[in-house]
């Protein structure tokens, strides 16, 4: 928990909701230190010097990476704030919701769908490449308006939940500390979770521990954007409920069908399907009822779902706490 105010009350609801605003005005302002990009140089070099040996040594060696990675952001994020709250809790108050702030990414994953959307709109398909190529890990040199559309919807959708609403889930739990640990978590993932030789030993545990605390924040993402829809026009909720319990699960990730699956069937196009990698093809299962083909427009229906979603989120796990509040 947070040194400063207690896990899932009102101050600290206060404080998480500040930091929404902040990421929303400031984003990731190129010249600040972020936590994220320590966490990677630290996995990096652990990565380096424990992903050798037999199979047996490399995944007990990743099952202790996620220890110290995760359980390291943690600890250091209490020190830091238990040292400022004892200088100044004024102090300690302004570097949690800094903190905070660092873990969301609601301006930055819009920004990056509108990066794809504003050259497709002028139909500059190479710049539009361009830009999806610096969010997806697919081959985009030979895509066309719709693939590039599925592309940027895709990323919106997934990211939802491991760029803010799973950090706000674990925001109100525990503060700035455990939402440091869950982008230190989320931050392995990404970087040695993969299913590749160098990794299937070593990244097994960060892989396992990723999908375990996005679980509860994914499914609750897909409700948050199923209620949002109902504010923005034009959403398709007839079935997408019941759509998205069935079709979730063919994604293979366990937690990223969630919401990829209600944003396919909110907008009424079909997300999944082939994509390339290095010049290899690999077919993901579809999700959604193509109503109506893929265009730059669904990029930003999808990014205003995106912002209905953590709201509707936050109301979500805001209620309890405003109730508790009110019957203590």
């Amino acid at each position: 928990m947070s040194p400063l105010v207690e896990p899932f009350s009102l101050s600290l609801l206060g404080l998480v909701v500040a930091a929404v605003l902040l990421d929303l005005a400031l984003g990731d302002p190129p010249w600040l230190p972020h936590p994220v990009v320590g966490m990677g140089k630290v996995i990096a070099r652990l990565e380096g010097a424990w992903n050798h040996g037999a199979a047996a040594a490399r995944w007990r060696r990743g099952g202790f990476l996620v220890l110290v990675v995760v359980g390291g952001s943690w600890a250091l994020g209490w020190a830091l704030l238990a040292a400022l709250a004892w200088l100044s809790p004024w102090l300690a108050l302004a570097a949690e919701l800094g903190l905070l702030a660092t873990t969301l990414a609601a301006r930055g994953l819009a920004e990056a769908g509108r990066a794809v959307a504003g050259p497709l709109a002028r139909g500059d398909l190479a710049e539009a490449r361009q830009a999806l190529s610096m969010i997806v890990g697919r081959d985009t040199t030979a895509l066309d308006e719709g693939e590039l559309a599925r592309g940027a919807v895709e990323t919106v959708a997934e990211n939802t939940v491991d760029g803010i609403t799973a950090p706000l889930f674990w925001a109100l739990l525990g503060g700035a500390p455990l939402a440091l640990a869950y982008k230190a978590a989320n931050t392995l993932d990404s970087m040695v979770g993969y299913q590749s030789p160098r990794y299937l030993d070593f990244g097994r545990a960060s892989a396992r521990f990723d999908d375990a605390v996005n679980w509860l924040p994914a499914r609750l993402t897909a409700l948050a954007l199923w209620l949002a829809a109902w504010a923005i026009p034009g959403s398709r909720l007839a079935g997408a409920l019941a759509a998205t319990r069935r079709e979730a699960p063919r994604h293979p990730s366990p937690n990223a069908g969630w919401p990829e699956a209600m944003v396919a069937n909110l907008l009424g196009v079909r997300l999944g399907g082939l994509n390339h990698y290095a010049g290899r093809s690999s077919h993901r299962a579809t999700l959604g009822t193509a109503l109506e083909p893929l265009s730059v427009v669904h990029i930003g229906c999808a990014i205003r779902l995106m912002h209905g979603g953590w709201l509707a989120f936050l109301l979500l796990m805001g209620l309890p706490i405003l109730a508790g509040e009110l019957l203590s």
